[in-house]
C-alpha cells in the first residue's frame, strides 16, 4: 500500500480505516476501487422463502400494524398499501400489497384489483414528480418459482427507471448503487402521494371516467 510523503507509518487511504477493516489480505497488488458492501441482504437471501411461514412470520401483514415511518409505509388504501421495499432495485423502489395474506393474483376480489391498480397509477404519478423517473418496471412474480421473494403474500413492484442508469455493477457483482436512504425516499413520496392522487383522478375525469376510489390516507 502506498505511504502517504512524510509519514511512512499511515496508509493512504480513509481515516480510520483500520478500525472497520479485518487484516486479512489476499495476494497480489492493492487497486483503487471502492467496494460497496451489502451485509444485510445476507440475513434476505439466506432466509429465503423459508423466512415467511404463515400470517404471524409475514412481514407484509406486520408492516400495517406499526407506524408508516417504521415500516417505511407510503399510502394506506381500503384494501391496498404502498410502501419502500427494503432491498430495492432502484432508489423509490415502491411494493403494492393487499392488507389480506393472499399468494396470488386470482386471489384477489374485484375491489382489491381495481385499488391495486389505482394505487400503482398514483405511484407512478408520485414518483414522477418526486424523482423525476422516466420510466417504470412494473409487475409481480408469482410463486416460488416465478422468482417471489416473499410467494405467500402477493406484492407488485414499481421500480422507477431513468436514462444511463445500469452499470456493470448487477451484473458482475450483483450489488445495486442506491443513492437515497428509504426514509428520505418514503417521506418524499408520502408527501407527494395525495397531489398525485389528485393529479391521477383529474386525469381520470377529463378521460370521461369516474376514479373509482379516492380513500388512500397519505403519510
Amino acid at each position: 500500500m502506498t505511504s502517504v510523503p512524510g509519514d511512512a507509518e499511515q496508509p493512504r487511504g480513509y481515516p480510520d480505516d483500520g478500525a472497520v477493516t479485518d487484516d486479512f489480505e489476499l495476494a497480489g497488488a492493492p487497486d483503487a476501487f471502492q467496494r460497496l458492501w451489502n451485509p444485510h441482504r445476507m440475513a434476505y437471501v439466506r432466509g429465503g422463502q423459508d423466512q415467511v411461514s404463515d400470517e404471524s412470520s409475514c412481514p407484509f401483514c406486520a408492516g400495517p400494524n406499526r407506524s408508516d415511518e417504521e415500516s417505511l409505509i407510503v399510502a394506506r388504501g381500503d384494501t391496498m398499501f404502498v410502501l419502500c421495499n427494503l432491498y430495492p432495485y432502484n432508489a423509490g423502489h415502491l411494493l403494492v400489497c393487499p392488507y389480506r395474506h393472499v399468494p396470488d393474483y386470482t386471489d384477489l376480489t374485484l375491489d382489491e384489483t381495481v385499488e391495486l391498480a389505482r394505487m400503482t397509477q398514483i405511484g407512478m404519478t408520485a414518483l414522477r414528480s418526486t424523482s423525476r423517473a422516466t420510466g417504470f418496471n412494473i409487475g409481480m412474480n408469482q410463486g416460488k418459482t416465478g422468482g417471489a421473494g416473499i410467494a405467500a403474500h402477493l406484492h407488485q413492484h414499481i421500480v422507477p427507471r431513468w436514462g444511463g442508469d445500469g452499470n456493470f455493477l448487477p451484473i458482475i457483482a450483483e450489488t445495486k448503487n442506491i443513492t437515497v436512504t428509504l426514509d428520505r425516499v418514503r417521506a418524499a413520496v408520502a408527501g407527494a402521494w395525495g397531489a398525485a392522487a389528485a393529479e391521477f383522478d383529474a386525469k381520470q375525469a377529463t378521460n370521461g371516467r369516474e376514479p373509482t376510489n379516492g380513500r388512500e390516507q397519505h403519510g
